[in-house]
């Protein structure tokens, strides 16, 4: 169903304890669905929040006028440590992935079920379009944003087509790129769960907005932000966002980061406590009202006080 709703609302607001009041940060607004809650929930709160697409800023203002000098919207990607205005916070959000306004504007290029120019830029004055990522990307890239972002089984066939379509014009337009992947995916019997091209665009998406780079920088610049006891949540969408949180998480918590991580306990250190050890997802009546939550994961830890400084000894003391 089209439009936008914010997912996890109850469960986000309740980890990051929003009606406790304080300032919060939203690295991602999209339709201010989670900062709406935030500035409901706590009359005192004030939340500082950011996107980089250009397009949030109107929703943007509307909201700020309705809470008025308790919203301070900028214009940027959550990983520019600028966003942060030298706020220390109480709480930050992070909702990774494309929002509903994007997947519902047709002329944006994200999605395959209408034609536009292949774009897919959450911000469309920087970086290249989808299209020129897939003119000019050298192959590792290609198969890396088919195999490793979209986890397409049949990578080999759809890079093959990527290939062979350079300089044809049929990687210009979501509709031709649709059909070209689609035939590269076909297999005989029946329909497949899910529309053949839903994992090719989403990882070319990825990979033309470098999402997954921009979640590795953000985490460690907006948790050392927080203020000692504040919260950081993550909500995630993809597998890959939500093994980077996730380990994350577990190295400032100080606990292992995947099965290979064989440090001695004494080694680690625990900067933050895991508020989840497993993802928070949604209840059946949340993914039978938003489909589109269905693959939503959230995770949240708290940033501990810091250790407090040994006594000085005292100068009368003999050693």
């Amino acid at each position: 169903m089209p439009g936008h709703r914010p997912v996890l609302l109850h469960e986000t607001l309740a980890l990051l304890r929003a009606a406790a009041g304080g300032v919060f940060w939203d690295g991602t607004f999209g339709g201010g669905g989670h900062t709406r809650g935030i500035l409901e929930a706590s009359p005192a709160g004030t939340v500082y929040a950011v996107d980089r697409d250009p397009a949030a800023a109107a929703r943007a203002a509307a909201l700020e006028s309705e809470f008025p000098g308790r919203l301070h919207f900028t214009h940027a990607n959550h990983a520019d440590t600028k966003a942060f205005a030298g706020q220390p916070f109480d709480g930050a959000l992070i909702d990774a992935g494309v929002s509903s306004f994007q997947l519902d504007d047709a002329t944006r290029g994200f999605s395959f079920r209408a034609d536009a120019p292949s774009d897919m830029r959450m911000d469309p004055g920087c970086g290249i379009p989808a299209a020129e990522f897939l003119e000019t990307a050298p192959e590792a890239s290609l198969v890396e944003a088919v195999r490793d972002f979209g986890g397409e089984p049949r990578w080999r066939a759809v890079v093959r087509a990527l290939l062979a379509a350079r300089g044809t014009g049929a990687l210009a337009r979501t509709e031709s790129l649709a059909a070209l992947v689609a035939r590269a995916v076909h297999r005989p019997g029946p329909p497949p769960r899910i529309h053949p091209c839903t994992l090719v665009f989403q990882g070319i998406r990825i990979a033309v907005n470098n999402e997954l780079g921009s979640l590795r920088a953000v985490l460690p610049a907006v948790f050392a932000a927080l203020k000692p006891g504040g919260v950081l949540a993550v909500i995630s969408f993809h597998s890959l966002e939500d093994r980077i949180a996730k380990h994350y998480f577990n190295e400032i918590a100080g606990r292992p980061v995947g099965r290979d991580d064989n440090r001695p306990q004494d080694s680690r250190t625990a900067v933050a406590s895991l508020l989840t050890r497993h993802p928070v997802q949604p209840s059946e009546a949340e993914r039978t009202g938003n489909p589109r939550s269905r693959s939503a994961r959230l995770r949240a830890v708290c940033k501990l006080p810091a250790p407090a400084a040994p006594p000085a000894i005292h100068a009368r003391i003999r050693t």
